[in-house]
């Protein structure tokens, strides 16, 4: 029987780039220190990559997906510079009034990817800096990482509670190859 990949899913805003409330253009784009090297360490241990992103800014009116888009491919060709990359990207561009199954705490996004890529979900994190990340990953069945970049959880939208915090993606990356400590849901 066939081993079923595993996978880091990772918030964008707050957790691989610094927060910059709707960000629509690259000229603020700022990638936080140590995320590329967090992608290689999960790389390299046999993750796949998948970064998960809501971004109502385009239902708002604030941007279009094209600038969504142009911002991606910039933080995938610094990344790439830096020698790391990811393997998928998905984004909602719904409001948080949709109720989209997309927008987390939605599980749509994981869903699209656990069906591309054979995911077995119950060996997959998801790293994020808000209570609807961490909502996310308990309704998917991944361990849910909570880092202090970005919000750190400050939202307190919900009352999920992380697997674990941890002081950034760097640190979130090692803490998931080194076993997690054991912990699970």
């Amino acid at each position: 029987m066939k081993r079923r990949a595993k996978a880091v899913f990772i918030d964008r805003d707050g957790v691989l780039i610094r927060e910059a409330n709707y960000l629509g253009s690259t000229k603020n784009l700022q990638v936080l220190k140590g995320a590329s090297r967090a992608l290689s360490i999960l790389r390299a241990a046999g993750f796949k990559i998948i970064v998960i992103t809501n971004q109502s800014g385009v239902a708002r009116g604030y941007f279009t997906m094209r600038h969504v888009r142009l911002i991606h491919a910039e933080l995938k060709r610094r990344l790439a510079k830096a020698g790391s990359r990811w393997d998928a990207i998905y984004v909602s561009p719904h409001g948080p009034d949709s109720r989209h199954p997309w927008r987390k705490p939605g599980v749509g996004m994981v869903m699209a990817a656990r069906r591309r890529f054979g995911l077995d979900l119950s060996s997959s994190y998801l790293i994020g800096d808000k209570t609807s990340d961490i909502e996310c990953a308990r309704r998917a069945g991944c361990v849910p990482i909570l880092v202090r970049t970005g919000k750190g959880g400050s939202d307190q939208k919900f009352r999920a509670r992380p697997a674990v915090t941890r002081s950034d993606v760097l640190s979130a990356a090692r803490w998931i190859v080194s076993g997690g400590d054991g912990v699970r849901r």
